[in-house]
């Protein structure tokens, strides 16, 4: 667990679906991490991983949404992205060097990458 704020987030050391990662965060008592400000989106990108985030459109296609079913408001999404090229509606952080800050991408959720895991505010 790392703490960041007023929060705690479990970084996987394995690669999931992110159907697989949600559950191991919900058995965990947590959620896939919901990004709410700049900072946040800051610390995610620092620590370097591909990461899926909690952030979805398989309910409706071109609607994201947070796994705790709020809509997103603050977008962070790569140029030209979110572009649902192969059926890609789940959201990863991309580890790339076009942005220092926008590094969204949608992908498909079968695919395998790490996650992180958001505890709510301690």
């Amino acid at each position: 667990m790392v703490s960041f704020g007023s929060k705690y987030y479990y970084i996987s050391s394995e690669q999931k679906t992110w159907e697989e990662s949600r559950e191991d965060c919900r058995q965990k008592g947590t959620d896939l991490v919901i990004i709410n400000s700049e900072e946040e989106q800051r610390f995610l990108i620092d620590l370097n991983k591909r990461v899926w985030i909690g952030l979805t459109d398989q309910e409706k296609e071109g609607v994201w949404k947070w796994v705790n079913g709020t809509a997103l408001s603050t977008r962070y999404w790569l140029p030209s992205q979110p572009d649902n090229y192969r059926e890609e509606d789940c959201a990863e952080i991309l580890v790339d060097d076009h942005d220092p800050l926008l590094k969204w991408n949608d992908i498909p959720c079968s695919q395998k990458n790490d996650w992180v895991c958001e505890t709510v505010d301690v």
